[in-house]
């Protein structure tokens, strides 16, 4: 694996120098002649050697680093003792709910099945019944 100080740095690497380059000027650690003086080298430079040797007199770290990404955080192991105790309790909850809900889907079929048996059973349809014969006002006669 070649070594960091060989390996070609990119644009983004000369910016992020150039800025540091410029902070150092504003906090007065350069001359403005030093500044132009310094930036011509950065932007001439082509390895991560030549930008670490233009600000290696400047304090701070030499060439940022790219940025790792973080790994991620570990979740906190549940202890055992926690699992033993927990486990059979979520499980217990989980079969109560199941059976809660079986319970009251059965009690609603059977009210169901009940209002149907008492209201329901004999009528073939469920139309009103308003075309009945008409009588006369005296019962005999149809009108």
């Amino acid at each position: 694996m070649p070594r960091r100080s060989t390996l070609r740095a990119s644009d983004a690497d000369r910016e992020q120098i150039a800025e540091r380059l410029r902070q150092a000027t504003a906090e007065g650690r350069l001359l403005a002649e030093e500044l132009e003086e310094r930036l011509g080298r950065l932007f001439a430079s082509r390895t991560y050697g030549e930008l670490d040797a233009i600000v290696a007199d400047l304090p701070g770290r030499g060439m940022p680093q790219r940025a790792r990404p973080r790994p991620l955080a570990r979740v906190a192991a549940v202890p055992a003792p926690v699992l033993i105790v927990l486990g059979p309790l979520v499980v217990a909850m989980a079969i109560a709910a199941v059976l809660i809900v079986a319970t009251l889907f059965a009690a609603w079929a059977m009210l169901l099945t009940i209002l149907w048996l008492a209201f329901g059973r004999g009528r073939p349809c469920y139309r009103p019944h308003y075309r009945r014969s008409v009588y006369h006002a005296y019962g005999r006669w149809r009108a």
